[in-house]
């Protein structure tokens, strides 16, 4: 019995290790991502770009000088990143990266398993997991990220920063406002494009440590999780 679509927003942070792409997390998640399945969960992957979209985005600014082939050449880093989950999770997946929204639709008429990165200049690949959402009416979008949650400020820089186990759309997008600069290659809890969409369509979002595989098994499998919770 099929319990539905989930998309999963997989941090570029989570892909790399010692400046180069993590093989054996990526073979982990995938293994991961494959016993999900069986459970008759169908999932979308959106894979960030992480320190690879930062080193592209940071060249063609010099190059260019213009945001616009910034997000760009991130939108190729995010591919890649994508082609590296792809090859790794295997005959499960749609053997191509989703580059369009429509993609997502033939993708999983026959797999249980499509993966993508960036889509489009302008937006990033938060607000990609939620459009790929309100297309599929999937049950929600699970952002695994290098934190176990979403925080009052970084917990990173503040190790007594809050942690939010639940909150409401609106108090999130108080937190995008803040942290959102829109250029390519940074990072923020969540964009705040994206925070505006899921909650123009109340889709739930849920926010957990990606390095911890058993807790990001249970957010998408829609099961008690330790990160926060978002839905109105």
């Amino acid at each position: 019995m099929r319990m539905g679509i989930v998309v999963v927003s997989l941090g570029g942070s989570l892909l790399f290790r010692e400046g180069k792409f993590d093989l054996a997390y990526a073979r982990k998640a995938a293994e991961s991502f494959r016993a999900l399945t069986k459970q008759g969960i169908k999932l979308v992957i959106v894979t960030g770009g992480g320190k690879r979209a930062r080193e592209y985005a940071q060249i063609a600014r010099k190059k260019y000088g213009s945001e616009f082939f910034a997000d760009r050449e991130a939108i190729h880093a995010t591919r890649e990143n994508a082609a590296g989950i792809l090859k790794a999770i295997g005959e499960a997946a749609f053997q191509r990266i989703l580059e369009k929204f429509d993609d997502a639709d033939t993708a999983l008429e026959k797999h249980d398993i499509a993966v993508g990165g960036g889509i489009l200049e302008g937006l990033t690949t938060d607000a990609v997991c939620v459009l790929f959402a309100e297309k599929l009416k999937a049950n929600a979008v699970v952002n695994l990220g290098d934190t176990a949650g979403v925080y009052a400020s970084d917990p990173k820089k503040n190790p007594d920063a809050k942690r939010f186990a639940k909150m409401s759309h609106e108090a999130l997008l108080g937190l995008a406002i803040r942290g959102d600069a829109r250029k390519a290659g940074t990072h923020f809890v969540f964009d705040l494009v994206a925070a505006k969409l899921a909650a123009r369509s109340n889709i739930p979002l849920r926010f957990v440590d990606g390095r911890d595989i058993g807790q990001a098994e249970a957010a998408i499998a829609g099961k008690k999780f330790q990160g926060t919770s978002v839905e109105d």
